[in-house]
């Protein structure tokens, strides 16, 4: 089975985020032949795309035939009612990532790859126990970030407005406008209400930042990854080149609170890490196996440790349980989101669009990673109040020994390196 993984995605929907690369599909059956050009046309459309790609045989347990059967014998006057049976449709399958976009939404939904876009920054998906609408992670530094949005919080009202039912489609047109209008988000944590305010902006997004730090152990370097981009892998690259000319001993790699995105963006930074072994692998319903794996081009052989918390999110969870089954890092942390579903998202013949689920995705030693979640190898968490001082008030002090998961990760570093370096010296006296 052949993917074309530029087109792929990890992550819930996306009020901000994923740049997304998309192909036509031209699924025709001779049903389509004789809906042309009619709205009827598109439900078949839509029909016959689950139905070639959907990732379980059983389309979770639906009588696929006969949905299509049900909805083409309906009559359609418009497209407007065409979309609504579509997502009636889709509803059936009881996937909340497989979703149809109208065209204006399938416009929004494609991300200019240069990671500006206009917004509050977060990332959104419907909990598939709950059904609500729920936050995957805010992204650093937007409007929702400093007003103190929070993964895993429950957004239960938009200006207003009940989001019981809602898909995230229309929570995403409810919540992204115009620079400088607001927005009120009404978030359920803890199972205490509250409303933040937020006002939109213009957001420029570079998703690597990074920095030498000084520790009693030597210079270590710290790379913070906020999102897996288009761009991400070239900034990445650019990071550890310039902090191995700067003579570090170890790394350590911040994933907290990243929710992902691009499939190929996770492979090939891990690649960086790794010099060899499987990265990540996919199934289809066909028994299709996809397998990534190490190209022996690493960057670097130096310890590593990997910070990652409950917004840590899909392609965050193929490169730290990737580089945690190869034994190349340690794990530092709270386990991470559980989401591991791939999507297709496919151009329709009107403009609008579908994304389809149609592979799941695993770690190099087998772990389904969806709903549970990649286990750290030390966990240490963080209190409500600890991360609200750190990330809110004195985010200067993230990455520093100021903050308490990165004091912890260096000193799990530390003993990295003193073990290495001993084992060296070991070596060269033989």
């Amino acid at each position: 089975m052949v993917i074309n993984r530029k087109r792929l995605v990890f992550g819930a929907a996306a009020v901000t985020l994923l740049t997304i690369t998309v192909t036509s599909l031209g699924v025709h059956s001779q049903g389509q032949a004789l809906f042309k050009g009619s709205p009827k046309e598109l439900v078949d459309e839509v029909w016959q795309i689950i139905y070639r790609q959907y990732v379980d045989g059983t389309f979770n347990q639906v009588d696929w035939q006969a949905v299509r059967r049900e909805y083409l014998d309906k009559n359609y006057s418009n497209k407007q009612e065409a979309y609504k049976s579509i997502r009636t449709m889709l509803n059936k399958l009881n996937d909340p990532y497989t979703r149809f976009m109208v065209p204006q939404e399938f416009k929004n939904m494609q991300v200019d790859t240069s990671g500006e876009l206009t917004g509050v920054g977060i990332q959104i998906g419907i909990d598939n126990e709950t059904k609500r609408l729920i936050v995957i992670a805010p992204i650093e530094d937007t409007p929702a970030f400093k007003a103190g949005i929070q993964a895993k919080d429950i957004i239960i009202k938009i200006d207003g407005t009940s989001t019981e039912g809602m898909d995230t489609n229309h929570a995403v047109s409810l919540i992204r406008g115009k620079v400088n209008t607001k927005v009120t988000l009404t978030i359920l944590r803890n199972g205490k209400e509250e409303d933040f305010r937020i006002v939109r902006a213009k957001i420029e997004i570079h998703p690597v930042r990074y920095s030498r730090q000084s520790t009693p152990q030597g210079p270590i370097g710290y790379i913070r990854l906020n999102q897996f981009s288009a761009n991400a892998s070239k900034e990445m690259r650019g990071a550890i080149k310039n902090l191995e000319k700067n003579k570090v001993l170890g790394y350590v790699l911040d994933l907290r609170g990243n929710p992902g995105g691009l499939l190929y963006s996770s492979v090939e930074i891990a690649r960086m890490w790794l010099s060899q072994g499987t990265i990540v692998f996919t199934k289809s319903r066909f028994g299709d196996r996809e397998r990534e794996v190490a190209t022996g081009k690493s960057l670097t052989k130096k310890p590593l440790v990997i910070l990652v918390d409950r917004g840590s999110a899909s392609a965050s969870e193929i490169l730290s349980g990737a580089l945690q089954d190869n034994k190349r890092a340690v794990l530092v942390g709270s386990k991470t989101f559980g989401k591991g579903l791939v999507q297709s998202v496919r151009p329709l013949n009107d403009g609008s669009g579908v994304a389809v689920t149609i592979a799941k995705y695993f770690t190099p030693s087998g772990r389904d990673i969806n709903k549970q979640g990649i286990i750290p190898d030390i966990k240490f968490k963080m209190t409500i109040e600890q991360r609200k001082k750190l990330w809110l008030k004195e985010r200067k002090t993230v990455g520093t020994l100021a903050d308490p998961q990165f004091a912890k990760a260096v000193e799990i570093l530390s003993e990295k390196i003193t073990t290495q370096y001993s084992t060296s010296i070991e070596k060269s006296a033989r």
